[in-house]
């Protein structure tokens, strides 16, 4: 009897201990969940390089081998002196007096042994022009009549067309904030005016430049290849978003309320067939089952995903992910052969690779056979394998399709402005502020792209505005 109440006591033990071994391994997954997630920073996940709050200081100084400044063999940059045309005076620096003789009496060499060119501000870099509207009596009939003012002047007011362009590009391509410009104009120009006043010219600018902006939305369905992208707004506090929409040779920016697949229904259309470049967020794969077109998913953050993988706490995880990281490593050391030897033919190699990607991605059985366990035990190794079978091919359509970038790059490049421009001004706080940052970015990211004069292209805009003209294309001449 003593024998089976102790073998009874011990399935009771056995079993408690069982019971405390599962809870105790599900908190140890839980933990390292929560480890893999303090861990994400900007290389193996989507947040920006400035949450990246807890760097470990490097051992040993730079890593770097290389000197600061220039280094030796690189070409010596040297701006170009200005044409003759641009100088506004020349003063000629001869010896007074022979040192030899005393003589005075030279003869000018035609090489000159030095050229300076200074460029110096003016005390008062601006001109104060008075136009004075005046009342006449006709000596006639003795009636009175008063002149007018011309129609540019009288819609310009205060601030000329190339100064509210100076504004404006200070405002809009430097993010240089109202009191700044309001400093800059009373310390540096002499020339006191209101924020008020400043945020007037601000929504003349947007007036001046809305014609073209329309004109690049309009263009946005036609568009073969178009890669978008998305990133937070503030305006009262309250969350909005900024899309960016990114052509061949133009982006256009626009503040909405939400970050879902209407938007892109609403600028694109369901009928859109072109390729679309993003991450995979779920808007875009909701507007992918909608639209007639292609998309090409982001590489770089799959690989950013990826290495979150590689780098989990779970070694069955690392597992999972290190070849499949080594596989598509290979892809783009073929992309970069590809265009170091454009004549070969790179198709056939870069298909079998991206078989082998997609094979190892929606692969789970290394870690078991049994998937539910397998989304149970390693839900982001599951949720991985899903993504490939639904949309794995989504990631290579670059490799069909020429012209096609495999990362969204592009997008994020042109949003990176905007995102400082966030940090700097704190967002908007009216439907005016709102409109005149799309308005504005979408013309200084344009120019940008085009090697175009931000500065020339919104005096011109300022000028066309005061004459009641729309303002020039923002599109290069050149294209079709």
């Amino acid at each position: 009897m003593n024998l089976e109440k102790q073998m009874t006591a011990l399935r009771q033990d056995n079993l408690q201990l069982r019971e405390v071994i599962l809870r105790l391994e599900q908190r140890v997954r839980e933990l390292e969940a929560q480890l893999a997630k303090a861990n994400k920073n900007s290389g193996n996940s989507s947040k920006p390089p400035s949450s990246d709050i807890t760097k470990p200081p490097k051992q040993g100084g730079s890593s770097s081998s290389q000197s600061i400044g220039g280094q030796r063999g690189h070409p010596r940059h040297e701006r170009p002196a200005f044409p003759p045309d641009q100088v506004d005076e020349r003063h000629l620096h001869g010896p007074d007096q022979c040192a030899d003789c005393g003589s005075r009496d030279w003869e000018a060499l035609p090489d000159p042994v030095q050229v300076l060119q200074q460029v110096e501000l003016l005390p008062k870099p601006f001109k104060v022009t008075e136009h004075v509207v005046q009342a006449c009596r006709c000596r006639n009939c003795l009636a009175v009549h008063t002149g007018e003012l011309p129609a540019a002047l009288a819609r310009t007011g205060l601030i000329g067309p190339r100064m509210m362009g100076l504004l404006l590009f200070m405002k809009g391509a430097l993010r240089t904030s109202y009191t700044a410009l309001q400093e800059f104009l009373d310390h540096v120009l002499g020339f006191k005016v209101s924020r008020g006043y400043l945020a007037k010219v601000m929504v003349r600018g947007s007036q001046a430049v809305q014609v073209p902006v329309e004109e690049l939305r309009s263009l946005l369905p036609v568009q073969k290849v178009l890669n978008v992208d998305e990133t937070g707004h503030k305006e009262n506090g309250e969350g909005m978003w900024t899309w960016c929409f990114r052509a061949g040779n133009f982006v256009l920016f626009s503040i909405q309320l939400s970050r879902g697949s209407d938007v892109l229904i609403e600028f694109l259309g369901q009928e859109f067939s072109g390729i679309l470049g993003c991450d995979y967020f779920s808007a875009y794969r909701k507007f992918m089952g909608l639209m007639s077109g292609l998309v090409q998913f982001c590489l770089a953050h799959l690989i950013r995903d990826l290495k979150f993988l590689a780098e989990h706490p779970e070694p069955m995880v690392q597992l999972y992910a290190q070849p499949i990281l080594r596989a598509i490593g290979r892809m783009f050391h073929l992309i970069h052969e590809q265009v170091d030897h454009p004549q070969e033919d790179f198709q056939p190699k870069l298909e079998r690779i991206k078989k082998r990607i997609i094979a190892l991605t929606v692969d789970t059985t290394p870690l078991s056979p049994i998937e539910w366990y397998v989304q149970k035990a390693y839900p982001e190794v599951f949720n991985m394998a899903q993504r490939f079978r639904k949309h794995g091919e989504q990631y290579f359509t670059f490799i069909t399709t020429p012209g096609v970038d495999p990362t969204n790059n592009a997008a994020e490049q042109v949003l990176r402005f905007v995102v400082m421009d966030r940090r700097a001004t704190q967002g908007t706080r009216s439907s005016k502020g709102r409109t005149f940052c799309e308005r504005i970015w979408t013309v200084v990211g344009t120019c940008r792209m085009n090697k175009r004069s931000i500065f020339r292209y919104l005096c011109d805009a300022m000028k066309a505005w005061a004459d009641g003209l729309p303002a020039a294309s923002l599109l290069p001449a050149d294209s079709s």
